[in-house]
């Protein structure tokens, strides 16, 4: 009984060395990934960019968002008149802007000073919305050359010296008279892109311009029947 207890405890040894054998060189097995190859072929997670910073609508402050949420800005959908309208709605808020600049220390109505005030509360946050939809898509915002001089409702340089130069009821009446025109001007620019545009972005922005402007401007012919 000894002799034979003894045979087959060998014997189970040795099946017991032969498994172990075959499992380390299956283990080793030069097709077999090791750990590290395996980790470092295994897919890993989409690396996040840097936040980007996403105009908000007009009159609204732009946010921040994760990068995987905003679109490729290559991917977007617009036309050269959509881009031809953006560079040019710059310089046109610009003097707007500028015009509205000077009502605290020159109008005499405060019913003007309050219009000056919507104005630039309203068009200085568009101008970097104007600007952050060039950026991203990689497009400068000068046009060489061009005279926005040229464009509706923008004021002359001596007009704007005259309305510098003027002082209570008198820069009442040239502001109203002046900023008339130049919203005339905007809503203009902004229904034609409606008929013609394709970013949906700047269908937004410019339905909003041809709006706001449209009340702004019966404000200020309210205030001249006065």
């Amino acid at each position: 009984m000894t002799g034979r207890r003894g045979r087959t405890l060998l014997a189970v040894t040795v099946v017991a060395l032969a498994l172990v054998a075959l499992g380390l060189t299956l283990w080793h097995r030069p097709d077999r990934p090791s750990a590290v190859t395996a980790a470092a072929s295994s897919p890993s997670p989409t690396a996040e960019g840097p936040p980007v910073i996403v105009p908000g609508r007009p009159g609204e402050p732009a946010v921040t968002r994760p990068a995987q949420e905003v679109r490729d800005a290559s991917t977007l959908r617009y036309n050269s008149l959509d881009v031809w309208f953006v560079r040019m709605m710059i310089p046109h808020h610009q003097q707007a802007v500028e015009m509205a600049a000077l009502a605290p220390d020159r109008a005499a109505d405060p019913r003007v000073r309050a219009v000056a005030d919507r104005i630039q509360a309203a068009q200085q946050p568009e101008i970097g919305v104007l600007r952050a939809w060039l950026a991203a898509r990689g497009l400068p915002a000068e046009v060489p050359g061009h005279d926005h001089g040229s464009m509706r409702g923008m004021q002359s340089p001596e007009a704007m010296r005259q309305l510098a130069a003027a002082r209570g009821a008198e820069f009442d009446r040239l502001f109203v008279r002046m900023m008339t025109e130049h919203h005339e001007g905007a809503v203009t620019m902004a229904t034609d892109l409606l008929k013609v545009g394709v970013d949906q972005a700047m269908q937004e922005f410019a339905n909003s311009v041809a709006t706001e402007q449209s009340v702004e401007i019966a404000r200020m012919r309210e205030l001249v029947a006065s």
